[in-house]
């Protein structure tokens, strides 16, 4: 098979697909008789083939798929004019503080933000697949320690966590929960809740409670915004005993 007919089966395949497809995957369509360097360097090509089209190929964390151009976007929006409920600042620093400082466990994210950390933001996000308990602390009650998935990374149309908004601490960056609510409207094409989820539970800020007793009495936080809405997060924990990874279920 000459280079142009690979492309083609690259393509077909890939605008065929209705997720990203991996490397093996792709190699798959050649019954592996093509090297990985060599699918990659293909899919490169095709890549450059697509540059000044409506369409373009994109490498993300699960994988590589077609998908139509930001700049596009508004436009493609007037078919499908209902907007997906934009999510809650409660959730987004949840989700940022995950993003920026995993693995963290709930009491981790609970010193950041200064507030307790309803057990139905935590669910909201595992039930949408952007986060998943990845193993336990050892310490007192192994708490669950909480990372991103690839699905959250594809749904920001990133590859890797080094992709995501820099937190450019005193500058004048927007807040990180704030370039995460833009990626994500902008990116996901399909940000519909989970069928378990009503839109208004989750645009919602939920009932959150101090963290510490009377606000009178309350000890300033760290916080992951400043006054002036910059991120600002502390330095993880050298001591923190790393993930421990969980045991399969059978």
């Amino acid at each position: 098979m000459n280079t142009q007919d690979a492309k083609r089966v690259l393509e077909t395949a890939l605008i065929c697909a209705s997720q990203p497809l991996t490397l093996r995957e792709l190699r798959s369509l050649f019954a592996d008789e093509l090297g990985a360097d060599t699918v990659r360097s293909l899919l490169d090509e095709l890549s450059r083939d697509w540059e000044g089209k409506g369409v373009e190929l994109v490498a993300l964390a699960s994988g590589w798929r077609f998908q139509s151009r930001p700049e596009l976007r508004e436009y493609l929006d007037r078919l499908h004019p209902e907007k997906p409920p934009r999510y809650s600042r409660a959730v987004l620093e949840t989700l940022a503080i995950i993003a920026y400082r995993q693995p963290v466990t709930r009491g981790d994210i609970e010193d950041i933000r200064g507030v307790v950390v309803a057990s139905q933001i935590v669910k909201q996000l595992e039930d949408r697949g952007w986060i998943e308990a990845i193993g336990h602390r050892e310490t007192p009650g192994r708490p669950a320690l909480y990372a991103t998935t690839k699905s959250f990374l594809d749904d920001l149309g990133l590859a890797s966590l080094e992709q995501l908004p820099a937190l450019d601490i005193g500058g004048e960056a927007p807040p990180a929960f704030e370039a995460l609510q833009g990626q994500l409207l902008d990116n996901s094409e399909d940000a519909e809740l989970p069928a378990e989820a009503s839109a208004e539970t989750l645009a919602e800020t939920p009932a959150e409670i101090p963290a510490e007793p009377p606000a009178e009495e309350i000890v300033p936080s760290l916080s992951l915004f400043g006054d002036d809405g910059t991120p600002a997060l502390p330095n993880p924990d050298p001591t923190d005993p790393p993930p421990q990874p969980q045991p399969e279920s059978a």
